[in-house]
């Protein structure tokens, strides 16, 4: 299989300088080896997800030169996918419900800023069942007791990093899916999560190289024992460094990043634009 990479952006903003960043650097990979480069649309918040944006992003990475193969695939078009794939962890005694508040729960977004791993356990029979007949929303979590043991005996999870993790990180990592914690997998108003979504988006569309910020290295620890326990393969792994601002921040949509849009109307052109990211 050649070289298939891939940038999945989030329609819930506009793309900026590290998103352009991040895309050119794996079409580029994908075009240095006559491979193929694909466009995903992560858009499984419903909550947070515009139409608005979405065609900005298609409009933005056509300014700036790349083309994909068509179809583009929407992660909210697949979702009875995601949910298989959960019915299969749950059959397995894998997940567990958890009931705390949406506020303690981070889910269908990246997880890009560093997070107290939660570790827990199912709820006693009778409290789930009480709990369940009032309504309380829950979310499903993956337990890592549980998946530790039905992958005992096993080889020790690795992936490849073929970038740069945040502590230059190389070679082959042992996975340590710790760091994460018994991570949320699925929610009633969004449906499934980043983590699982992704894996399975990546297994099905034939991803080869992931490439991405380095933000998501933590990501790929918990990421490889989702595809150790679905069965699926191992991309191997690219990270790359982030792009900063003149306050020595990274870009962001959170802190409001000036966006590719408003560089373009202020007469920024994409070669411009390439040349001051080093590309």
């Amino acid at each position: 299989m050649g070289l298939v990479t891939r940038f999945a952006p989030s329609p819930t903003g506009y793309l900026h300088r590290g998103h352009a960043y991040s895309a050119l650097t794996a079409f580029e990979a994908a075009r240095a080896r006559s491979g193929r480069f694909l466009l995903r649309i992560e858009d499984i918040d419903a909550t947070r997800c515009r139409p608005d944006y979405e065609a900005a992003i298609l409009d933005d990475l056509a300014w700036l030169g790349l083309t994909w193969e068509e179809p583009v695939r929407r992660q909210s078009e697949h979702m009875a996918t995601y949910h298989t794939a959960l019915e299969d962890l749950r059959q397995r005694g894998l997940v567990y419900r958890c009931f705390r508040t949406r506020r303690e729960l981070d889910i269908g977004r990246a997880p890009h800023e560093h997070q107290t791993p939660f570790r827990g356990a199912p709820l006693p029979r009778l409290e789930e069942e009480a709990r369940l007949a009032r309504g309380e929303p829950f979310a499903w979590r993956l337990s890592l007791e549980a998946a530790a043991e039905a992958l005992s005996g096993l080889e020790p999870l690795s992936f490849f990093e073929a970038g740069s993790g945040p502590a230059g990180e190389q070679g082959w990592i042992r996975a340590c899916p710790d760091l994460a914690g018994d991570i949320v997998l699925a929610r009633k108003d969004v449906g499934v999560a980043y983590h699982l979504a992704v894996v399975v988006d990546d297994a099905l569309q034939g991803v080869s190289d992931v490439i991405r910020g380095e933000d998501l290295f933590e990501a790929a620890h918990v990421q490889r024992l989702l595809q150790a326990l679905l069965g699926l393969p191992t991309p191997t792994y690219r990270h790359h460094r982030l792009l900063t601002g003149p306050d020595g921040k990274r870009y962001a949509k959170r802190d409001k990043a000036q966006s590719l849009r408003d560089l373009r109307a202020s007469g920024v052109t994409a070669a411009a634009l390439r040349h001051d990211m080093g590309l």
